[in-house]
């Protein structure tokens, strides 16, 4: 049987628990939070799930749950806490620092054991759930490491860095001749990166395109990027319009996200390019994505990215709903900044 540990220093509380659940688990107890910790850390005893009361002399519940957090036994072992508060501040305290559920007194038997069965099985999905992406992950790092020694892949990358360099090249070569025409630059600054062996596989096995040299070329746009940073939204379609108009450029889709935002507020001009390179033998052709944001823009995409694929952020749909209003009022700011910035310039005039 799974073995149930109940951390209570009333010990007509550790009985009634025992008497209701030594039917179906091993039950073992400890008085208090120290008597506990050396319960947990005995080799080959790992408890199925804590009950565990807060308020106890010397070491409370808090701080066994801080001794399981630093030693990771809060992602191995459930934490459901027996108490006899019910106020939302204690309980949201408990959840944040990791604690699977509540059990509160005067405890009812069949509340009881159905909360510790329903913990323990969503428990063992979640875990279940984490070794499967771990797997994953480690398959997907082993094929990325394949395709890093597979010579006609990092040929391939030689070519979409050649890529990055002329399109970088071009967009350098446009704001030295703006310093000069009109004595100001027309993008701030320039960000380049080359996707990686393991993320380039991960997309292909996920869009179901084979896992070639050739596969990449044909059907992923985007290995290859180029972030472009304007001052104002004005410069942004100005740049666009100059790059995709130079000799060799050949504009393939564009996606204006600053007409059309995103239903996140997202705003940004993505265009795909090819972009000709010339080799030691021969001219080709690289697709490229080029996005073209404000300094504003990119500072809202960067913080929306962070909570993409941070794994916990408590109050996700209120940060969600901020982070919207925040892109329409850095929608507002730009365009009211780039009239400040004409204001100024006609009155050089």
């Amino acid at each position: 049987m799974q073995k149930i540990l109940v951390v209570d220093d009333a010990e007509i509380n550790r009985e009634l628990l025992r008497d209701m659940l030594e039917d179906e688990y091993t039950v073992e107890m400890a008085a208090d939070g120290e008597q506990a910790l050396q319960k947990l850390n005995e080799p080959g005893r790992q408890a199925a799930a804590l009950l565990l009361d807060l308020h106890m002399p010397g070491m409370d519940g808090f701080a066994v749950i801080a001794a399981m957090k630093e030693n990771g036994w809060l992602k191995k072992i459930p934490v459901l806490v027996i108490s006899s508060e019910q106020t939302a501040e204690v309980e949201n305290q408990c959840f944040e620092l990791g604690v699977s559920d509540f059990i509160h007194r005067p405890f009812e038997s069949s509340i009881v054991k159905n909360r510790i069965r329903n913990t323990m099985e969503l428990f063992a999905c979640k875990n279940q759930l984490e070794e499967k992406v771990e797997e994953q992950y480690r398959i997907i790092q082993m094929q990325a490491e394949k395709l890093r020694e597979a010579k006609p892949f990092n040929k391939l990358m030689m070519e979409y860095n050649s890529a990055i360099m002329e399109i970088e090249t071009r967009l350098k070569i446009l704001n030295a001749e703006f310093s000069q025409e009109y004595n100001r630059n027309p993008f701030e600054s320039i960000k380049s990166r080359l996707k990686s062996a393991a993320s380039i596989y991960e997309k292909l096995e996920r869009k179901g395109y084979p896992v070639t040299v050739e596969s990449i070329r044909e059907n992923l746009n985007d290995v290859a990027g180029v972030r472009v940073i304007c001052s104002f939204p004005d410069d942004i379609y100005r740049l666009a319009k100059l790059l995709t108009g130079q000799e060799g450029m050949i504009l393939l889709r564009e996606k204006d996200y600053i007409k059309h935002p995103k239903k996140n507020g997202y705003r940004s001009l993505h265009l795909i390019l090819n972009v000709p390179i010339f080799l030691s033998s021969e001219k080709k052709y690289i697709k490229a994505e080029v996005q073209f944001r404000t300094i504003a823009m990119d500072f809202w995409a960067s913080l929306e990215h962070k909570l993409k694929y941070k794994k916990s952020v408590d109050n996700t749909d209120e940060i969600v709903g901020q982070l919207r209003a925040c892109a329409d009022s850095i929608e507002l700011l730009d365009y009211q900044m780039q009239e400040i910035r004409n204001k100024i310039d006609r009155s050089k005039v």
